[in-house]
């Protein structure tokens, strides 16, 4: 290898080892708040849980189908709301990875992208769990065939509404993904502004993809993604360059 071979291959290296140790940092993070919230893992499950156990009879509860469900349940979702609970910090190792390559004007724009993107995930499982559950779950009691008692079971219900965390989690990032689009002149917001009914039917295309099959979990899912839609765009237009604007 040459010398000019061995200068040019350096900073590949260095970025590369310096890749390694955010990813690693991450990890670490992850483990400690796992650490942290281990203990009171049976406790997350009660909370996450409320929602269904409020409409189940009295004399009913959940129950567990497998023999290692009352450990390994509660062991996933505390290892699932740790990476949650650490992603404000990935982020900022993804930042504090990316911001050195990035312009100044990039900067101005990157940073608080990111900060937002992590605020409107949170405020996605939090619609979820606050408004959405509470209607799926008093739907789905109230049609149940007589004779049939509701008794959910504890992996299936945590699947189910992990399921649903993500998704409007994801959903509620659509304004970051049109801001982003329109900054860097991919989209032009005014002539996406224009295909307003196409993107209302794609929002309820995804509502019926995203969610179990009730429509009140599509609709719930689907209108705030329209207007979700409306927000990225205002902001888009505000971001995208002159020339796609105009």
């Amino acid at each position: 290898m040459t010398d000019k071979e061995d200068l040019d291959s350096q900073p590949f290296m260095s970025h590369l080892i310096e890749f390694r140790d955010r990813v690693l940092r991450c990890f670490v993070s992850v483990l400690i708040i796992f650490a942290g919230l281990f203990s009171f893992s049976n406790e997350l499950y009660l909370y996450v849980s409320k929602p269904i156990r409020a409409y189940l009879p009295d004399n009913l509860s959940m129950i567990a189908t497998e023999v290692a469900s009352p450990f390994l349940t509660p062991f996933k979702l505390t290892l699932v709301l740790s990476m949650f609970a650490a992603m404000p910090y990935i982020l900022y190792q993804a930042w504090a990875f990316l911001a050195p390559g990035l312009y100044k004007r990039e900067k101005k724009i990157v940073l608080p992208l990111f900060f937002s993107s992590v605020l409107l995930f949170y405020g996605g499982m939090a619609f979820a769990y606050y408004v959405v559950f509470p209607l799926v779950f008093m739907f789905f009691s109230g049609i149940a065939p007589e004779g049939v008692s509701i008794m959910p079971d504890i992996r299936s219900y945590l699947d189910f509404v992990l399921k649903l965390f993500f998704a409007f989690g994801i959903s509620f990032e659509i304004p970051i993904a049109v801001v982003i689009l329109s900054w860097m002149g991919a989209v032009d917001p005014n002539k996406l502004a224009k295909k307003r009914p196409y993107v209302f039917v794609l929002c309820f295309i995804l509502g019926m993809l995203l969610t179990p099959p009730d429509i009140i979990s599509q609709t719930l899912l689907a209108i705030p993604m329209w207007l979700l839609f409306e927000i990225g765009i205002m902001f888009g237009r505000m971001v995208a360059p002159a020339a796609e604007s105009d």
